[in-house]
């Protein structure tokens, strides 16, 4: 129902406003926590959207990364008060799949943000970052600010088996024209993502093999961790250090330098497409389905023949978290 007919009715009585509240769509969104700067910019871009489109909005989180149980007592509460459509950043992509699935059975429809359900197609749609890109962009980065001069490369990975964590590492390799076995990769660690133990990983690289020259990282917290181990030894300056994320922090480092380019993802822009993708579905009927990109950019601040970039002040126009 329009505004026009609801001002309409309004001349009419009080039923009108029980009528025009009932024509409004309902949006769940879910994300993996209230505290990560990514989320807090999602669930930003979604209220936003909610409100510029006159979407009631429903959001819920787990009560930390993981927190399957809480993610799916999220999507029972936001059915029972309605929501037609659920957006959802799994905490686990597999454990998730049966309440997905019985969400979808009853109409509603699922878009997962940022990272895939196991299986894919156990939701409706993914609006996501194309991480192999990202990895990529990094890569190919390297490459050229390389020119041709032996690598020495540690890789600060999230951990086993996460499809994230396995794009962007996969996408550097593939930027950097090093395969996976290559000779030059000479530590591998996990960081989970986190600073402590992203300078952790960096610690334990560095007595493997002192001379690592270019250093990948899974996101910048990890980035950060592994910028303060090679500080420590004095080698700050000798080693490259590449990333994913453009958060604030992460761009900041960009430009003091710590991180040498990262590659930026859009979490406010995933969520307003995804706002738009149930507002469409409320008025249509028509569900959003398969893969859409939101996009990734590269962030340095020294440029570099050939490789597409955006310096570090459109980065901090465009990051998530405390600007």
């Amino acid at each position: 129902m329009n505004i026009k007919k609801c001002i309409a009715l309004a001349i009419l009585g009080a039923f009108a406003g029980l009528a025009c509240a009932a024509d409004q769509p309902v949006i769940g969104l879910i994300t993996k926590t209230e505290t990560n700067p990514f989320f807090v910019k999602m669930k930003e871009g979604a209220q936003q959207a909610a409100k510029a489109k006159g979407v009631k909005l429903l959001t819920a989180s787990g009560k930390s990364d993981g927190d399957n149980a809480g993610q799916i007592t999220a999507i029972e509460n936001m059915i029972a008060a309605g929501a037609k459509t659920i957006l959802i950043t799994p905490s686990d992509s597999k454990a998730i799949v049966p309440a997905l699935k019985k969400a979808r059975e009853q109409g509603v429809l699922v878009i997962t943000m940022d990272s895939p359900t196991d299986p894919q197609d156990a939701a409706d749609a993914l609006f996501a970052t194309d991480n192999l890109k990202a990895g990529v962009l990094i890569g190919q980065y390297a490459k050229a600010a390389f020119a041709g001069k032996p690598m020495k490369i540690a890789t600060l990975d999230l951990f086993p088996g996460h499809p994230v964590g396995i794009q962007r590492h996969d996408g550097f390799l593939q930027g950097a024209g090093v395969k996976k076995d290559d000779a030059s990769i000479v530590c591998m660690q996990d960081s989970y993502g986190d600073q402590a133990k992203g300078q952790t990983a960096m610690e334990n690289c560095l007595q493997k093999n002192p001379d690592i020259n270019l250093v990948y990282t899974i996101n910048e917290p990890a980035a950060a961790g592994a910028y303060k181990a090679l500080k420590a030894v004095g080698r700050e300056k000798q080693v490259m250090i590449v990333s994913v994320d453009g958060g604030c922090e992460g761009v900041r480092n960009v430009k003091a330098g710590v991180i040498a380019a990262t590659a930026q993802q859009y979490p406010l822009k995933m969520a307003a497409l995804g706002v738009e993708a149930g507002i469409d579905y409320a008025k249509t009927g028509k569900k959003v389905s398969g893969y859409v990109d939101t996009g990734v950019t590269l962030i340095t601040d020294k440029a570099l023949k050939g490789i597409m970039s955006k310096d570090t002040k459109f980065g901090l126009d465009a990051c998530w978290g405390t600007k």
